[in-house]
């Protein structure tokens, strides 16, 4: 996929995983006990939405703009809250018609989110980026930030010390066989750290790599594994045309807040005959073959 994100921030995948990421983290925080966020392929930390390259596909336009252009519906502004304040706390001062300038990824909307006391762990391995993940994050004292090959890094870092905490699993897939190791990394997860809330990120551009994936998760028995897809054109093997979500441990009340969201996300992303939206639980799921 060569998913360099720099080209992709912002768009409609960038919106679903964030507002997914910032529920959990909101959940988290009920609790006064600290609690850890892990990022295992974490970009940048922070895209400039004017750059050559952001501008050169304009993705965030049919994505976080998109959301944006309009006023929300009232049950979706408070769902999408969390999220939103993060986005505004890099673009201060904007006007509400204006458009962004900035857009953060998931180590800084993270860290807006976060409480004095919890902690972050941000980890990249591609030595440019780690170098703009360490400015992004700028020496922030409850942010460590790695430079290591991500699936290695889960081993190392999981179970937090702080025995709370979320797991963000989205590696760049540039590469063959990414499926399988998220699948892998899910099963590690478990292992070192079973009460935790592990997320996977998956792009959607072909259907029978993703019936596979989700077939195979439900043969291996998780647990607690929801599952969240939103699709904004029908796959077609050419181009990105939905992402989803595997949640292990998803908190309280999560599923029902992306039952109001996703269908509303679907309409407002919608590029093309065959959007939609679907959150289910996968372990009691009978995956189609075809």
């Amino acid at each position: 996929m060569n998913y360099r994100h720099i080209y992709h921030a912002g768009n409609f995948a960038d919106v679903v995983k964030h507002a997914t990421l910032a529920m959990i983290i909101e959940h988290l925080k009920l609790k006064p006990a600290p609690f850890r966020v892990i990022d295992t392929h974490a970009g940048i930390g922070r895209y400039d939405l004017s750059a050559i390259e952001a501008e050169k596909t304009g993705e965030w336009r049919d994505g976080i703009g998109r959301l944006l252009a309009d006023p929300l519906p009232v049950q979706i502004a408070e769902i999408l809250a969390p999220y939103l304040e993060a986005v505004a706390a890099e673009n201060p001062g904007r006007a509400p018609t204006a458009p962004l300038t900035v857009y953060p990824g998931s180590p800084v909307i993270a860290r807006n989110l976060m409480r004095l006391g919890d902690a972050l762990v941000v980890n990249e391995l591609h030595p440019e980026d780690h170098q703009l993940l360490l400015a992004a994050m700028d020496r922030d004292k409850q942010t460590k930030v790695l430079n290591l090959d991500g699936w290695s890094a889960l081993k190392a870092l999981l179970p937090p010390k702080e025995r709370r905490g979320v797991v963000l699993i989205d590696p760049p897939f540039e590469e063959p066989g990414e499926l399988a190791r998220l699948i892998a990394a899910l099963g590690e997860a478990v292992r070192r750290f079973a009460t935790g809330t592990v997320v996977l990120w998956y792009p959607i551009k072909d259907t029978r790599p993703v019936f596979a994936f989700r077939r195979e998760l439900v043969e291996r028995g998780f647990e607690k594994l929801l599952n969240v897809e939103l699709l904004v054109k029908a796959p077609n093997g050419d181009g990105l045309a939905g992402c989803g979500l595997a949640i292990l441990n998803p908190p309280f009340q999560l599923k029902a807040k992306l039952d109001v969201l996703l269908p509303f996300l679907c309409d407002c992303f919608a590029q093309g005959p065959g959007a939609s939206s679907d959150v289910r639980w996968l372990a009691t799921e009978r995956v189609r073959t075809s």
